[in-house]
């Protein structure tokens, strides 16, 4: 009997065993992929004028100054929502945030393709930025929160592939659409983009909300019904829980204490959090690739293209490398890790940036260096993307303590989205004054700085659990 009872456990431990193997969860990916398919939008309303403005700057007759402030205005404008997302995304859920954002992406479309004067298009750029505020930090918070650890860093990456998606059907509609009448073809670009937020906004409907708002709300059965469907097994939806109700029974401030914690009193802790937050998210926008993807036009007739049909045939080239080279990042950052990725792209970015300053600063320009600058752009967008461009809004997300996810997400996109304004807004008045050279100089130091800080202040995140952060930093 003894000799059956062991072979019984024999028998019976791989079955024990192979029920709690983990799986794929494609149903944690599906729900991150609905939260990351509003930033379709994003990428969309923000590249389109890449274009667009050659058009738009012929049509109303603006000037150099009016065309920039126009192009980037919305990365001002969009401080507004950022700065309240926390804030919203705490009161109406996640889930509910991303239907609002949504909302205004429709409104905003719809009033830029009716738009009849500069001030007209200023309007519909900050309804637009509203939307584009709210998904920026919503969307990479709900999906670091559904996610489990093991392909948080793919899932989160997601956000930054359907933004790219975005930026690539956007230069797509900009050669598309060129040869309608002048009057008519901007207005069409900017009118694709009025339908897709409803049907986006019906699907996000259908996903559940996130499990740690869900905990936060005092939900509990209702947070351990989406942990069991997005976790690996069954036991981690269980230590997940447990974390999160650890972390959520803590005693803690809300409102304005949680600003004060996080800003105005931070501990030891929560200030060096923030160098990490705060200067990632401004070395990925000082690097200069906003400068890249709405004034590719300009640097490509400074090298020497005059066709209007192959500068923005070029620019699908770079919509193309750069959505591509985002699949680096879902493929590796889960295996390889955040801060090899990071420091690998900024030091790709830095070195594709002085060469391309380098190819800028030849007297005579010809089929070659034409070449050579197309070449250099697309190797600076492929750098930036296999890291850079994704890993900053996933790493501050996660490093955040629960308490202050939301807001610390809000205050680190704050700086990313002012930083690249000041980018977007000064470029073509920067190339006046210290050379189109000269800017891309200044650029590719940046993004030398931004590899240099990565390996110095950032600390690995992989594979660990949101709620077990704290211990990177408390030393």
């Amino acid at each position: 009997m003894a000799h059956d009872g062991a072979a019984d456990e024999a028998t019976t431990a791989p079955l024990l065993a192979s029920a709690e193997k983990p799986r794929r969860n494609m149903y944690a990916f599906g729900c991150a992929t609905l939260a990351s398919m509003t930033t379709i939008l994003m990428g969309y309303n923000l590249a389109l004028m890449s274009g667009a403005q050659l058009f738009i700057r012929e049509d109303l007759g603006l000037s150099d100054e009016q065309v920039e402030v126009l192009a980037g205005s919305m990365n001002v404008y969009m401080l507004v929502s950022i700065l309240a997302a926390g804030w919203t995304a705490d009161l109406l859920g996640r889930r509910g945030t991303l239907v609002l954002a949504n909302g205004f992406l429709m409104a905003g479309a719809l009033a830029m393709s009716l738009g009849g004067s500069y001030a007209a298009l200023m309007a519909a750029r900050f309804v637009t930025s509203i939307g584009v505020g709210f998904a920026l930090v919503v969307a990479p918070v709900y999906n670091a929160e559904i996610s489990p650890a093991s392909v948080r860093g793919v899932l989160s990456s997601l956000l930054d592939i359907f933004v790219n998606v975005g930026i690539l059907l956007s230069y797509v509609s900009n050669y598309a659409l060129a040869g309608l009448p002048l009057h008519v073809g901007w207005r069409v670009m900017y009118a694709i983009g009025v339908l897709p937020p409803v049907f986006l906004a019906a699907g996000v409907l259908a996903m559940p909300e996130s499990p740690r708002w869900l905990a936060m709300r005092g939900r509990q059965a209702d947070a351990r019904a989406v942990l069991v469907r997005t976790s690996d097994t069954a036991a981690e939806a269980e230590l997940r829980l447990e974390e999160i109700k650890r972390v959520v029974e803590a005693p803690q401030e809300a409102g304005a204490g949680v600003w004060r914690e996080l800003v105005f009193q931070p501990s030891a802790m929560v200030r060096r959090i923030l160098v990490c937050v705060v200067g990632l998210n401004f070395l990925q926008q000082a690097a200069g690739i906003d400068a890249i993807l709405l004034y590719s036009p300009l640097v490509f007739k400074k090298a020497g293209m005059s066709s209007s049909s192959a500068i923005l045939g070029a620019t699908i080239a770079i919509g193309v490398v750069k959505t591509c080279f985002i699949l680096v990042v879902s493929f590796f950052s889960d295996r390889v890790g955040r801060r090899p990725l990071l420091m690998a792209s900024s030091g790709g970015v830095a070195v594709s940036l002085a060469a391309l300053a380098l190819t800028l600063c030849v007297g005579e320009t010809s089929p070659a260096t034409a070449a050579a600058c197309v070449a250099f752009v697309l190797a600076s967008v492929a750098a930036f993307s296999v890291g850079f461009g994704s890993l900053p809004s996933t790493y501050s997300a996660e490093i955040m303590p629960l308490r202050l996810r939301a807001q610390g997400a809000s205050l680190g996109m704050a700086v990313n989205r002012l930083t690249c304004g000041v980018v977007s807004m000064s470029f073509i008045s920067l190339s006046s004054w210290i050379t189109m050279p000269g800017c891309f100089f200044l650029y590719a130091g940046l993004a030398a700085t931004a590899c240099v800080f990565v390996f110095v202040r950032l600390p690995e995140t992989r594979g660990r659990s949101l709620e077990d952060m704290d211990a990177l930093f408390s030393k």
